[in-house]
């Protein structure tokens, strides 16, 4: 026949009423009733089969089946909660490893500032940050946070999702490009390159051969309608320094209307969000609030 197994709590109460000699002292420590001590105790004695404590009207102490027990838990008991009360997480001040995911051009462009902001803020949360543009599955991937764009709002069970903001877009061209081919008017224009994402060819159901390079990074396009190879469809927050810079102009259509990406943050919905999660939350929604992406 298999033993029944020892709740932890059972064995703490015991703890503490053998070292506070005292069923009242021991509730007070930690924090409970001292009827919910008394039965604790009486329901470990029933399961170790002995009385572990003599009492008394004036003091409680171990009998002496209750010393082993004692001697062999106290010390385990104490490095326990030693050793999860030094976990970050349990700390006031954020805290640990924050590992974070984002897509390359948000990463490249909006989180230098902010992330440098927030590490002077929180010194004891130290970052790590992976660009990619492929979906992620942050729980198996282990991570924290992940900041994702999508053309429609997101929604999932498992995660929750907070809006961070939108991004609009315009078609944009290099000065050199349109000395050479001129603006079109509409998209798909025949005589000129296009370069697009792969989420606009799909929304707009635009035939492949009409599209001279397609690309899931909008840095990479970005630079490549910089260097003159075609009208491409970028952010404004990508492409405003280099509008100013005289590097891009603005491709007005007029049968198209530019796609908004709507920027999301999401973090596992399971359990207690550790302050760390909070904290970069909470910063990253305000500092987009007062900068918002455009």
């Amino acid at each position: 026949m298999a033993e029944t197994p020892i709740d932890y709590q059972l064995l703490a109460m015991f703890v503490a009423v053998a070292e506070q000699s005292s069923f009242s002292k021991a509730a007070r420590k930690l924090g409970v009733g001292k009827g919910t001590v008394s039965r604790a105790i009486a329901r470990l004695e029933e399961v170790v089969g002995a009385e572990l404590l003599h009492r008394t009207t004036h003091k409680v102490a171990l009998s002496t089946a209750g010393i082993a027990p004692y001697e062999r838990s106290a010390h385990h008991l104490a490095a326990l909660d030693e050793a999860l009360s030094g976990l970050a997480e349990r700390r006031e001040e954020p805290s640990g490893e924050l590992r974070l995911t984002a897509p390359h051009d948000f990463g490249a462009v909006v989180l230098p500032a902010i992330v440098a902001q927030f590490s002077r803020r929180y010194p004891d949360v130290r970052c790590d940050i992976r660009l990619t543009n492929a979906p992620v599955d942050l729980v198996a991937s282990g991570y924290d946070l992940a900041i994702r764009a999508a053309s429609t709002p997101m929604k999932d069970s498992m995660l929750t999702v907070r809006r961070l903001g939108t991004a609009g877009t315009d078609f944009y061209a290099a000065p050199s490009y349109v000395a050479r081919r001129g603006k079109p008017k509409r998209l798909g224009e025949p005589g000129h390159d296009w370069l697009l994402h792969p989420g606009a060819v799909k929304l707009w159901k635009i035939p492949r051969d009409v599209v001279r390079t397609v690309a899931d990074d909008f840095l990479l396009m970005r630079d490549l309608v910089r260097e003159g190879a075609g009208v491409g469809l970028l952010p404004h927050f990508l492409a405003d320094a280099f509008l100013r810079e005289g590097w891009l102009e603005v491709v007005p259509l007029t049968d198209q209307l530019p796609m908004t990406a709507i920027y999301m943050l999401l973090y596992s919905s399971s359990g207690q969000v550790p302050r760390k999660v909070t904290a970069f939350r909470d910063f990253l929604i305000e500092r987009l609030k007062k900068a918002p992406l455009g």
